[in-house]
Order: structure tokens, then C-alpha cells, then sequence
């Protein structure tokens, strides 16, 4: 790597640590830790909402798949670009009300139990547990990213790299907190943007234009990387598309809607989200496409091996040994040192901006849900914002652990943990919002089903490849509804909650 793209590289790393230190400042109490007081403008809610949500999957996973299985894998960007606007249209700001109504809720485990009285603290305690589970396979899903990312670009072994990204984002949750998290998430979101339509233009323009790419691609792959039927099955179809489910259960995505400044920026925040979604995963599908041609041709194999990338030759093309290192091959091969270092850097953007917010999640779980809950009730703000650090600290070292396998993929890792989320979370919160009838028992009895569904369901997938998430949230809404219908109904303190937000979110 050049001096200068080293030099970039290096003065985004100070400037997000520099954030991290503003946040530390600036928080005051748990609710500033959690949630920054919710005073998120539509902006940065939306931005930092994007960027937490896509992670390195988006620019290494996603191209990587691309890359691999051609446009039959973008069946997933469609099902993801349904579910988010689904998300914004109908969850962002019944979520925003519900939160505030319920005796100002800040965690989702902790709504949870406000919205339905549980003294039990059984909810709580269930939906703190799936946050921790899958929240740590979520994190060793980005430190992996930052692993490739810094082995291919520094040519650094990969527990070496694996230790450095963790370090860097580490620090800046560990003290800014929510504040921190949200202003760097806004800000690696314009960057991640940025280089997702910009280097496929610069790769397509390199090839001759658009149809001189095609016509590379479809001779390389014999026209199956242009086709998003050939080659893929009906399963493969639903289980892409099912993605977009997923999004109703996700705790760090939930956590924008919930700290935005007021419901009535959620219309502006969904057009600024929605917008910077729909380019950028245009943009991750043309880097995979562009560099499946570019990076196709004998001719790059030296300057590849210069670089300390790996490739081979497979018949009369040339392949990268790890599909993911697509993003980083293009910006090495084709952009300026200085361009170069502010598209990698969008990579470890993409990275800290879903780590971090995972990390913040699951402090959360610990602190708020756990070591309050059942431990200290009369623990301090103070002392519960140390607790949520040091658990930040303690999630990611086992996150490290998890992560430390050098064949590890991004894509699966984000995969799990999605259908993890999206199982045991999202018909919950989708029935809690819009189904009064929904009860105690009926919450947990979703929550645990969702859950279990997924982390059994490889072993006994009959239809041999089926998204967990399919099965796992049809299995919640089943076993959440059932229950509730078998119980008692909720009381009238519940229901007329219920029926005022359901007003206010009228307005």
C-alpha cells in the first residue's frame, strides 16, 4: 500500500476515534448512552440507520455473492429493499410513540416488558438472552470484514488484522455510546455511498462502458451471470426475498426509530433512507458484476500478486481465492492512492457502523435487562453506563473468538444472526404494534420459537435450503397468536395504551 493511501486511511481512523471521544462528553445518563436523549434529526437517524443495517456484508458479502453467483444473487437486495421500506413505512413511527408512551422505554427488551406489564421480567429476560446470542455472532460477522480488510490491504496475518479492527472499534463505543455511534454511523454512510458509485463506474469505464462489460461477463460466465432466473431455484428465490423480513426484528435498526428527534421526521427520515439504500446496493451489485469482468483476466494475476491478494487461475479465468476481497482487489487495481484510501476506509465504515451499534445493543442487554434487572435495581446511571462499557469489551472478546476462524465468511455469519433477529423479534413487534390481543404469553412464546427455529433449523431443513428466517418467523406468529387467543386478553390499562398510540400515530 501507498504512502498516501496509508495517510488517508489513518486520518479517518483518528477522526472517528476523535467522535468517540465528543461522545464520551456528551453522555450524561443511560438515556444519552442508549438512545442520545432522542434528538436524532432525520438525517443522521436515517443514515445511521442505514449504515448499522448493511455493514461490511454490503461492501464485501454482497459483491463478493455477486461476484460469485452473478445478478440470480440480487434476489436478496430486492427482498432487503422490501423490508426496509416496509420497516419505515409502518414500524419507524408507531415504534417512536409506543416507546415514549410506554414509561419512555430505551431498550427493546425493555419496551417489551412495559408494553405488556410483565413483573415477571420473563421478556426481558428472554429478549436480553436472543440480543447477547446472536448479537456476538452478528459482531464476529464485522470483525471478519475488518480481518479481510486489513489482511488483503496490509498484507498483515489474519488474527493480527483480526485484532487491530477490533481495537478501533472497540475504543469509540466503548466511550461515546450512543452519541458517537450515531454521528459516525451518519458519517460512514455518506463515505460508504460514495464508494459504491463510484468505484463501479470507474471499473465499468475502465471495461469500455456498459456493454463492453456485459459482453466480458456473459463470456466469462456463459450469459449465467446475467440472468436472475437461470440456475436458481424457487427456494433460493424465497429465501433471498425472505431477508426482508428480517428487518422488523432487528434491535439496532429498531434503536434509530426509537431515538429520532420526534415521529413526525420519520416521512423525511424514510425518503433520505430509503434513497441511500436503493443506490447503494445498485451500486455493491455493479462492483460485484464489474469486477467478476475486470479481475476475470489473466493480465491483473501479477499485479493481484503484488498486492498481496489471492487469485488463481480456474479454467480460462482468473478467481480470487476469497470472493468477499472483490471491493478491495477493484480499489487497489483502479483508483489513485489517495481515492484508494478513502475507499478502504469505506469498507472499515461499513464495518464500524454495524459493530458498534451491535456492541451498544448488547451492553444494553447486560446492563439495562441483566445486572439492573436482577442484580443492582437501585444502580446508578453512572454505575450502569460502566457496566455497558465493560460489557462492550467483554461481548467483543468473545466476538474474537468466534471470528478467529480464518474461513470464515461474512455473509454467513450475517445471515445467522439476521434470521436470528428477524425470527424471535419481528413478529413480536409487529403484533405488539398493530394487534391489541397480543399477550404476555404470546410475546414470549414468539420470542423463544423464533429463536429455537433458527438455531435448529439447519439440522433439519426439509426443503434443503430454506432460509431459517422463513420457517423461523411463521413458526413465532403462529405459536405468539395462538397462545394469546388460548389466554386471558390483556387488561384495560394496556388496551387503552394501546389505543393512544394508535391515535397519535394518526397524526
Amino acid at each position: 500500500m501507498g504512502t498516501a493511501t496509508l495517510t488517508t486511511f489513518i486520518v479517518y481512523l483518528v477522526g472517528m476515534l476523535v467522535l468517540g471521544i465528543i461522545g464520551y462528553r456528551l453522555t450524561n445518563n443511560l438515556s444519552d448512552y442508549f438512545l442520545g436523549g432522542r434528538k436524532l434529526g432525520p438525517g443522521v437517524a436515517a443514515l445511521s440507520a442505514g449504515a448499522s443495517d448493511m455493514s461490511s456484508w454490503l461492501i464485501l458479502g454482497l459483491p463478493g455473492a455477486i461476484y460469485l453467483g452473478g445478478f440470480g444473487e440480487a434476489w436478496l437486495a430486492v427482498g432487503l429493499t422490501i423490508g426496509a421500506y416496509l420497516n419505515w413505512q409502518f414500524i419507524a413511527k408507531r415504534l417512536r410513540i409506543y416507546t415514549e408512551v410506554s414509561s419512555d422505554a430505551i431498550t427493546l427488551p425493555d419496551f417489551l416488558e412495559k408494553r405488556f406489564r410483565d413483573n415477571s421480567r420473563l421478556l426481558r429476560s428472554a429478549s436480553a438472552a436472543v440480543i447477547l446470542i446472536f448479537f456476538t455472532v452478528y459482531v464476529a460477522s464485522g470483525l471478519v470484514g475488518g480481518a479481510v480488510l486489513f489482511s488483503n490491504t496490509f498484507g498483515y496475518d489474519y488474527m493480527v488484522a483480526l485484532l487491530i479492527g477490533g481495537a478501533v472499534i472497540i475504543a469509540y463505543t466503548f466511550l461515546g455510546g450512543f452519541i458517537a455511534v450515531s454521528w459516525t454511523d451518519f458519517i460512514q454512510g455518506i463515505l460508504m455511498f460514495l464508494a459504491l458509485i463510484v468505484l463501479p463506474f470507474v471499473a465499468i469505464s475502465e471495461l469500455g462502458g456498459w456493454s463492453e462489460t456485459v459482453s466480458v461477463v456473459g463470456e466469462l460466465s456463459e450469459g449465467s451471470h446475467l440472468n436472475m432466473i437461470q440456475g436458481v431455484s424457487m427456494i433460493g428465490i424465497i429465501s433471498s426475498l425472505a431477508w426482508g423480513l428480517g428487518y422488523f426484528g432487528q434491535p439496532h435498526i429498531l434503536a434509530r426509530f426509537m431515538a429520532i428527534r420526534t415521529h413526525k421526521d420519520v416521512p423525511k427520515a424514510r425518503l433520505i433512507g430509503m434513497s441511500w439504500m436503493v443506490f447503494s446496493l445498485f451500486g455493491a451489485i455493479f462492483v460485484g458484476i464489474a469486477g467478476f469482468a475486470y479481475v476475470g483476466t489473466e493480465a491483473v494475476q501479477s499485479e493481484l500478486a503484488n498486492r498481496g491478494i489471492e487469485a488463481s487461475m480456474d479454467g480460462s479465468m482468473l478467481m480470487l481465492a476469497n470472493e468477499e476481497a472483490v471491493f478491495i482487489a477493484m480499489t487497489q487495481l483502479l483508483t489513485h492512492p489517495v481515492v484508494a484510501g478513502v475507499l478502504l476506509a469505506a469498507i472499515l465504515a461499513a464495518i464500524m457502523s454495524t459493530v458498534d451499534s451491535q456492541l451498544l445493543v448488547s451492553s444494553s442487554a447486560v446492563a439495562e435487562d441483566f445486572y439492573k434487572g436482577f442484580f443492582r435495581k437501585n444502580a446508578s446511571n453512572k454505575e450502569l453506563i460502566w457496566v455497558a462499557r465493560i460489557s462492550v469489551i467483554v461481548i467483543a472478546l468473545i466476538a474474537l473468538i468466534i471470528a478467529s476462524d480464518d474461513e470464515s465468511r461474512v455473509l454467513d455469519l450475517v445471515a445467522n444472526a439476521w434470521a436470528g433477529f428477524g425470527a424471535s423479534f419481528g413478529p413480536i413487534v409487529v403484533l405488539s404494534l398493530f394487534w391489541k390481543r397480543l399477550t404476555r404469553n404470546g410475546a414470549l412464546a414468539g420470542i423463544v420459537v423464533g429463536a429455537v427455529t433458527v438455531l435448529t433449523w439447519g439440522q433439519i431443513d426439509p426443503f434443503d435450503g430454506l432460509y431459517s428466517l422463513v420457517p423461523g418467523f411463521l413458526f413465532a406468529t403462529i405459536a405468539a397468536v395462538g397462545i394469546s387467543l388460548l389466554g386471558r386478553g390483556p387488561s384495560k390499562e394496556i388496551q387503552d395504551e394501546f389505543e393512544k398510540t394508535r391515535e397519535m400515530s394518526r397524526s
